[in-house]
């Protein structure tokens, strides 16, 4: 039903600072307002970068919907590309965590906001940061936003111990944690504002619209390839915008 992650947006205090570590540091490359889903479009300060084919929106929390607050996403690096990323993270003054998910090494650090980004090895062409592979949710009802997701067809892969946090696939891998730390004490996001792409709009936001707390029409206004785009809300507080490719 989705076939793609267009967007993820966070919510930043200083945009010129945040903007400094994904631009200097994580080395994306800004977009231009232009080059975004017109259905992103909004006024107030704002910078946007590519991931891959994601953009990675920074915005200041002057308007709804916010970015998410103190969420934990990884982005995918090529895996030859693992120590030399290590080295440009740590030579800029960051603490480092590292795991292993079998053959595949992350490392997570925090940006100047306090979400906890993660590089993961991954098979990707690079160069540099290819993708935006996963997002973390935290919500109230696991069971509840589990039967939420499935419903948009998210696939339910695994289930942590203690049954507070659900790993399922889709566009990209979504975690729905209830609140809890976790590796490297990330937290799931708040309010968390996710665009999607979708050749029915209509479709996914009926396949959840009893549960839907808003539901926003975006077809004014917006670019070529977004009519019929769709926001809403969460039960959890998270928006979600779906749109064609």
């Amino acid at each position: 039903m989705l076939s793609g992650l267009s967007w993820l947006a966070l919510e930043v205090k200083d945009v010129a600072v945040a903007r400094a570590f994904y631009e200097d540091v994580l080395e994306l490359g800004a977009l231009d307002d232009d080059a975004l889903p017109g259905s992103l479009a909004r006024s107030g300060e704002h910078v946007a970068f590519a991931a891959g084919d994601t953009a990675v929106v920074l915005r200041r929390p002057d308007a709804l919907p916010r970015g998410g607050l103190h969420t934990h996403y990884a982005m995918s690096i090529p895996a030859g590309e693992y120590d030399d990323w290590w080295t440009t993270l740590e030579s800029n003054g960051l603490e480092l965590d590292e795991y292993l998910f079998g053959d595949a090494k992350s490392l997570y650090c925090y940006d100047p906001e306090g979400n906890c980004v993660e590089l993961g090895q991954s098979d990707v062409d690079g160069p540099g940061v290819d993708g935006v592979f996963e997002v973390v949710l935290e919500v109230e009802s696991l069971d509840d936003a589990e039967s939420f997701y499935a419903d948009l067809g998210f696939e339910t892969v695994d289930r942590g111990d203690g049954r507070t946090r659900v790993r399922m696939h889709g566009p990209m891998a979504l975690e729905l944690w209830e609140p809890q730390l976790g590796l490297a004490d990330a937290r799931g996001g708040v309010h968390v504002d996710l665009g999607f792409e979708t050749n029915d709009p209509a479709a996914a936001v009926d396949a959840v619209a009893d549960r839907v707390v808003e539901r926003e029409p975006l077809a004014d206004g917006a670019g070529d390839g977004d009519a019929g785009a769709v926001r809403v809300r969460d039960p959890d507080g998270h928006f979600l915008t779906f749109h064609a490719p």
